[in-house]
């Protein structure tokens, strides 16, 4: 009992700290740590400096390494008694940083040194605790990508922010060639960039886009049960209105078939009526024709007075047969319905389509003509920073931008307009109606919008927004509005109004701008088809301080 209770004390003692495994085969080396044997040889031979794994001193020889066998016969024993390899749970799984000084199975690191640019197990990390010399060394948490937080050309560590182009450097970097510019320490820089946005702007911007969040699925789930209600309605109308025609298809049939019946009674009565004539005159016309051949002249006399009379012509030909039924009237009627029902069909009816998938069919409303009206399709929107050339300001949570040209520090983006003075919102438009208000102050003002794929680096005219085939936009100034479509410019003569209107039918691929004051007037109406989603966007020329802010609008507001 008391031998297993000593093997459970000493089982860490007698670990290889290069295979984390009960020592095999022993060796003590001259700064007085043990090894495996055949650990300590294959880390020997895969380096070029001799040193040790875990104290870290280098020896100018490589020593002889031979079997230390007392501690190899006490192993031996204590493994008799119960002594067990240490647990392996700490084993660095797919994905984990590896400790750099493992042999074979390599341990989950727990610390990375920027000063050793290694990273380290929990028992390799110890001499950075236990010596002198590395307890200054920096530690950090496990990263596998040490080389990129290194000096390319020192092999030091980047310790310095040169802010002039932005680029990380080390001290040595300092001293050879960056003696005189403007820089600063990483850490220091860090935090004067995280004071930039403050806890507060950020509890804002959550508590908005959570609120955003909630009222888009709350309008979505509204919507689903207007959906749903609407289509049950229309059904049941449309189901009544069939069942309506059916019934009224079944009494006229029935109508005409009782008038049939009864117009065939009559002619049968009339046709009866007439065979019983017809035999009757037959009878006659033969008697008559007989004694008209007889030569005497007595019986002859005698005989003509007693010839059967003939019945009063016209009396039984009184009913006409009406060989053709007409409902002119009724078919008059039931033309008018169709009409109506076509017109119902014809009513607004827009095919959207995206991608490969099938045509969907919308109902819209007539176009809208009054403000109220154009409201109820009001959008609104936010400008996205990401796209924001560094000339620009954004203010007032993302709602307003402003041409200040102060240069603000804006992290490079794939999506931020380098050269054109230009800035695109976030909401993604397609498939619907939109409207949207925005108030100049300034002059120069580009109002439009654009396909996502529009270009964002360079100056070339494909990156300006209305001077290419993907983008659309309205120029406001003090003296004259020009609308701009791929290279196409034309000029409006309106008076200027500060509060412009941006219209958009997706689907009926229609694009109009307005001037809002207490009237809507129509500046001018693009026509086209769009093929992709479009971005909201605003540009300035020329005049610095000029601004944009996107009105915040509710059907009530006019």
């Amino acid at each position: 009992m008391a031998e297993a209770q000593l093997c459970g004390l000493v089982q860490d003692e007698f670990t290889c700290s290069l295979c984390m495994d009960t020592l095999t085969d022993p060796i003590s080396i001259p700064c007085g740590h043990s090894f495996c044997l055949e650990c300590l040889t294959d880390c020997w031979d895969e380096s070029q400096v001799c040193r040790c794994p875990q104290c870290r001193e280098i020896f100018t020889a490589r020593p002889e390494l031979h079997m230390n066998t007392v501690l190899n016969e006490v192993v031996k024993k204590l493994k008799k008694v119960g002594l067990r390899s240490p647990p392996f749970q700490n084993y660095a799984d797919p994905g984990d940083v590896k400790c750099d000084f493992c042999i074979g199975l390599k341990f989950r690191a727990v610390k990375s040194c920027l000063t050793c640019s290694a990273s380290y197990c929990q028992t390799h990390l110890q001499p950075h605790f236990e010596l002198a010399a590395w307890k200054d060394h920096k530690l950090t948490d496990p990263d596998e990508n040490l080389k990129e937080k290194f000096c390319a050309k020192h092999q030091k560590c980047l310790e310095i922010f040169y802010t002039t182009d932005e680029t990380c450097i080390c001290s040595k970097s300092v001293v050879t060639g960056h003696k005189n510019h403007e820089m600063a320490e990483l850490e220091t820089d860090r935090e004067e960039k995280v004071l930039l946005v403050t806890l507060s702007d950020i509890r804002g911007r959550l508590e908005e886009r959570e609120k955003k969040l909630r009222e888009t699925r709350r309008v979505m789930e509204q919507k689903k049960i207007s959906v749903e209600r609407e289509v049950d309605e229309n059904e049941k109308s449309f189901t009544d209105l069939m069942h309506c025609i059916e019934e009224a298809q079944k009494k006229l049939v029935e109508k005409i078939r009782e008038q049939e019946k009864r117009e065939i009674e009559k002619a049968e009565g009339v046709v009866e009526q007439l065979e019983k004539e017809i035999e009757e005159l037959k009878k006659i016309y033969a008697e008559l024709k007989e004694l008209s051949g007889t030569k005497d002249n007595l019986h002859f006399l005698k005989t003509f007075p007693f010839c059967r009379v003939l019945p009063a012509d016209g009396d039984s030909l009184s009913f006409t047969v009406i060989a053709d039924v007409s409902s002119e009237d009724l078919r008059k009627e039931l033309s008018c319905l169709k009409k109506i029902l076509e017109k119902i069909t014809q009513w607004d009816i827009m095919t959207l389509t995206s991608g490969r998938e099938a045509p969907v069919l919308t109902l819209q409303p007539p176009e809208p003509q009054r403000r109220d009206e154009f409201l109820q399709y009001f959008c609104p929107l936010t400008l996205d920073l990401n796209t924001a050339h560094k000339d620009l300001h954004l203010s007032e949570w993302n709602k307003k931008v402003t041409c200040e040209r102060t240069k603000p520090e804006y992290p490079e983006h794939p999506d931020r307009f380098d050269y054109w003075e230009q800035v695109l919102c976030r909401e993604v438009l397609t498939g619907t109606r939109c409207y949207w208000e925005v108030e100049c102050t300034g002059d120069w003002i580009l109002i439009g919008v654009a396909y996502k794929g529009l270009s964002r680096k360079g100056k070339d005219r494909e990156c300006s927004l209305g001077i290419n085939d993907m983008s659309w936009s309205l120029l406001c100034s003090d003296s004259q509005y020009a609308v701009r479509h791929n290279d196409e410019e034309t000029f409006i003569s309106a008076p200027y109004c500060p509060r412009i209107g941006v219209y958009l039918d997706w689907p009926a691929g229609s694009l109009s701008f307005y001037s809002v004051s207490h009237t809507m007037t129509l500046l001018h109406r693009f026509n086209t088809s769009f093929t992709e989603s479009l971005y909201p966007g605003f540009g300035f020329w020329l005049d610095c301080k000029s601004s944009v802010k996107i009105c915040h609008l509710t059907p009530c507001d006019h």
